[in-house]
């Protein structure tokens, strides 16, 4: 731990997970290929006394954050062991190395402002994938319903035998950000090579977003294999543009599924998403149950032009300097409320956390009931770049524009704002805010002020020049609907009781407790902000093990980008354990 760190923890300021989500070599699998049939029998015997209701709702005393008990499969029972002991074994790992592998080394990058499918050529990346995913599944093209959607949305459906059940979706996308030419010779192996070390397979989509997609594929591969039929139908969404906002792909799927099961027609969503870490001494899973909204807001000044051997006091390159100043002197207040997914993580950190100190575990736990504790509570978080970032309001210059010769006056001069938008907060919130905040800086260099479609300064009021806001590229984005994770929530119990059955079953374990889950949220955006009419329950939940790597976030959009294979074997036992879980339950 680094010296800031430890300051930090002395000062009860909460250390992020997703910062540093290391695990401590003790803790470390020492072996993974090792059966555990016969233990886990015993125990899912004892606990199936209970009953499977017991099982799905069985909530833990705590009431910070209540925790359901471990749910695993009652009729299947036995074909769940024998597919973990199944996963643990060298040939399996071997065929999920391939499968992985496989799928890296077919690029298919997908880029901003790319023209429509038909028009843009570089959407034909995605037909080599298309044959590979054919070729490397064969029982899952020869046993679903594959329908392609805008040409490269891939919608597959597994029928199941009861039609009374909703469906269950899993998502995933199959593009990946583009690789900079320039960094190639940056790459400890090839970006598309699919290469393993005897750890990790390197390539770019390895962890973002292959490791998913090829994730559920070879688990439904191994459940047809094994001669399963579902009861409940499943349905897989497999986007192609999610790195570029996913218009073409999934806001085309989401329409499309919503004509064929009708809105509300899913019982539940998982799309990509959060794993789990050890933190404060707690191994904490922390599904995504909500995402930021956002807003690109485009900053646009106008001023005369003419030769720069007469300039005026401010070019609008210096006004619109000015003003971007003036956003980030003025960032966004950070406020914590009790009705946000982070408060429940924090809750769950205080309950849970073996580690915590006991001033922050005080701040958390008496701010349910005292202000003053709250208010405690946000000056912590507002210490914590990330926490802060997911809790508020954000705002990023990240596009400039202006000018075209060094001897002329610019005429006009742009930045893009990006807004990641708070769960408790709206698009129209945020342009208000803006609006606001430039109003008195219009005045001040005598422009006339136009925002997003509504004139601000008075009609006919002379001006130097002009300042307009305005949404940019494909306007903004709400906040998503947080899911539902109160004592009703079917889809969350079963969920976190998945997640704790799989995480057990990877290590051989016993105890409930061994992994907390802990109700958390995205502050980027996935492909499920097309889904959000198909079901009121989308999880964003990939069942990564953030903490078993020095390479905790994979490299996800940058150079070096890898999966390590024990994470991505653990990811398809969750996905088996999942479509069980939710074969058999009544209560979705």
């Amino acid at each position: 731990m680094s010296h800031n760190s430890e300051t930090k923890e002395k000062e009860g300021i909460l250390p992020v997970a997703a910062s540093s989500p290391t695990r401590p070599e003790k803790d470390k699998p020492k072996s993974r290929v090792r059966p555990f049939g016969v233990l886990l029998t015993v125990y899912c015997l004892l606990r199936l006394s209970y009953g499977y209701k017991d099982l799905l709702f069985g909530q833990s005393s705590a009431s910070g954050c209540p925790q359901v008990d471990v749910v695993i499969p009652e009729k299947n029972l036995n074909l769940w062991n024998g597919l973990n002991d199944k996963i643990s074994t060298p040939e399996f790992q071997q065929s999920a190395i391939d499968w992985l592998g496989g799928a890296v080394r077919v690029p298919t990058e997908s880029f901003d402002n790319m023209d429509a499918v038909g028009v843009d050529p570089r959407w034909e990346a995605f037909v080599p994938f298309h044959d590979y995913l054919l070729n490397a599944f064969p029982l899952v093209h020869a046993n679903l319903k594959l329908t392609k959607v805008n040409t490269h949305g891939l919608y597959y459906e597994w029928k199941g035998s009861d039609a009374s059940l909703k469906p269950l979706l899993l998502a995933a996308h199959q593009d990946v950000v583009p690789v900079d030419a320039t960094t190639v010779d940056q790459w400890t192996h090839p970006p598309y090579s699919g290469f393993f070390d005897g750890k990790r397979i390197w390539g770019r989509g390895s962890s973002d977003d292959k490791s998913g997609l090829i994730g559920i594929l070879s688990t439904i591969e191994t459940l047809i294999d094994s001669k399963f039929q579902p009861a409940r139908t499943v349905v897989l969404a497999f986007g192609f543009d999610e790195e570029a906002a996913g218009f073409q792909g999934a806001g085309n799927l989401g329409p499309f599924l919503e004509k064929v099961y009708g809105e509300n027609g899913f019982a539940m969503i998982v799309d990509e998403g959060s794993g789990f870490i050890e933190q404060y001494g707690s191994v904490i899973a922390t599904p995504g149950i909500a995402e930021k909204g956002f807003l690109n807001v485009l900053v646009e000044v106008t001023a005369p032009g003419g030769h720069s051997s007469i300039p005026p006091v401010h070019t609008s390159i210096g006004i619109l300097s000015a003003l971007l100043v003036h956003f980030e002197q003025n960032p966004y207040p950070v406020k914590i409320t009790r009705h946000e997914p982070v408060y429940d993580t924090l809750q769950c950190v205080a309950e849970h956390g073996k580690s915590v100190p006991s001033k922050l575990r005080s701040i958390i736990k008496k701010s349910v009931h005292s202000n003053e504790a709250l208010r405690a509570l946000q000056k912590v978080i507002r210490q914590d770049k990330v926490l802060s970032s997911l809790v508020g309001t954000t705002q990023a210059i990240d596009l400039i524009h202006g000018g075209v010769k060094s001897n002329a006056l610019p005429e006009q001069a742009w930045a893009i704002v990006n807004h990641r938008i708070a769960v408790v907060s709206s698009v129209d919130a945020v342009k208000a805010h803006d609006t606001a905040l430039l109003k008195s800086l219009g005045g001040r260099f005598n422009l006339s002020y136009s925002a997003f479609g509504s004139r601000i300064s008075e009609e006919g009021a002379p001006a130097s020049g002009s300042l307009t806001l305005s949404d940019a590229f494909n306007g903004g984005l709400e906040p998503a609907p947080v899911t539902p994770t109160g004592a009703n929530a079917a889809p969350y119990h079963l969920l976190s009781g998945t997640i704790k059955a799989t995480y057990n079953a990877h290590r051989a374990l016993r105890d409930a407790d061994s992994v907390i889950v802990a109700p958390s949220m995205m502050s980027g955006n996935t492909d499920t902000r097309f889904y959000w009419k198909l079901s009121p329950h989308i999880f964003r939940y990939n069942h990564q093990n953030a903490g078993s790597s020095e390479n905790p976030l994979g490299g996800i959009h940058t150079v070096n980008e890898s999966a390590d294979i024990d994470t991505f074997l653990e990811m398809i036992r969750f996905f088996t354990t999942l479509i069980l879980n939710a074969d058999e339950s009544t209560s979705l």
